[in-house]
């Protein structure tokens, strides 16, 4: 039975539709009519809810950053800073390669609908989509400073150096330049966080460590 225009839960039904059909055929496939079909709703719905396509796509970018977000939430906290930002990374990752079109519509690497959502900007202060996962980043990055881990430059930049390394690489390991999932791990990531560590102050060995223990960390809990 289709939705009654009133229901409060439809705008929700139709972004998780709209995840589910990102998943499942990439961003080709996020258009009005399979969307609502998906949903159980009508057309109509789509331009009451959200003005049209371009909206929803917002809209999912929206519920992506919140998903990250809590994803990154759930990565415990423990006394090795350093480890932390391993295990944040990490999480980070997963929920990449768990929707890779998703995360490509949040960071406006694709454009289903025709409509690639407004840039993040997460230094400015204000709370914008993406602010609360890099909040997390730049939380970790700030114990490692005042742990005396880390003491080139300053927390914010520092989080944002390494966002960037990492959304570098989660780009070119979706496009499969890296191989499998574990090898692109050992290879690439690990050895490329510990360099941007010492970069900022850490020593090579206890990078390393923290490296290995942040690793270690995430897949018990996560595998």
């Amino acid at each position: 039975m289709r939705s009654r225009p009133e229901d409060p839960d439809l705008r929700a039904r139709l972004v998780a539709a709209a995840i589910r059909l990102l998943a499942e055929g990439g961003p080709e496939a996020l258009q009005a009519r399979p969307l609502v079909a998906e949903a159980g709703t009508s057309t109509m719905a789509v331009y009451t809810r959200f003005g049209g396509m371009p909206g929803v796509v917002e809209a999912v970018a929206e519920e992506g950053f919140r998903l990250l977000a809590a994803r990154l939430d759930a990565v415990p906290e423990t006394a090795d800073p350093v480890a932390d930002i391993f295990g944040l990374a990490l999480g980070y990752r997963q929920a990449a390669l768990d929707n890779p079109h998703l995360y490509g519509v949040m960071f406006g690497l694709t454009a289903p609908a025709g409509r690639r959502v407004p840039t993040v900007q997460v230094t400015a202060g204000t709370p914008q989509l993406g602010q609360r996962a890099f909040e997390r980043l730049t939380g970790a990055v700030r114990r490692a400073y005042d742990a005396g881990r880390f003491h080139v430059g300053e927390p914010s930049s520092a989080a944002a150096q390494l966002w960037s390394g990492l959304h570098g690489f989660i780009t070119l390991e979706l496009a499969g330049y890296f191989g499998a999932e574990d090898d692109s791990l050992a290879q690439v990531l690990a050895p490329l966080g510990a360099n941007l560590a010492v970069g900022l102050g850490d020593d090579l060995e206890s990078a390393a460590a923290s490296s290995l223990a942040g690793a270690g960390a995430w897949l018990r809990e996560n595998r």
